[in-house]
């Protein structure tokens, strides 16, 4: 059974961290690329950065560059998010995904991901 499940998400200042972590079972992730969205209430999902399954160089989205890293543990089959700096405006929910394709230009595009995790909220409060 394919799986990916996020967690790590909850209630921080602003100003503060948080590392998301997204668990693949039923695959193996470090033969995908793992993209992170987030989708704020009333708004659209927005692709915010990509974990390449090859070396690649990914531009994170403006609104997070600077401030959140992607990064991966094929041997524990997790990818993580980790943000720094939070702002209000980075509250909603978290997805991550996973594509057998590299990041590439489209990484902020839902339809190029196959598998998705059930999304964590993230509240950052001013």
């Amino acid at each position: 059974d394919v799986q990916l499940q996020a967690s790590g998400g909850g209630l921080v200042e602003a100003g503060g961290s948080l590392t998301l972590s997204c668990a693949a079972s039923g695959f193996t992730v470090g033969d995908y690329s793992v993209g992170w969205f987030r989708q704020a209430p009333g708004k659209e999902r927005e692709g915010v950065s990509c974990a390449s399954s090859i070396d690649e160089d990914i531009e994170p989205a403006d609104t997070v560059k600077g401030r959140f890293i992607v990064s991966r543990d094929n041997g524990k089959n997790t990818a993580y998010l980790e943000m720094n700096n939070l702002k209000p405006e980075d509250t909603g929910v978290y997805y991550c995904a996973a594509a057998l394709i590299v990041c590439g230009s489209k990484y902020a595009v839902p339809g190029e991901y196959e598998y998705w995790g059930q999304g964590t909220l993230v509240t950052v409060s001013s």
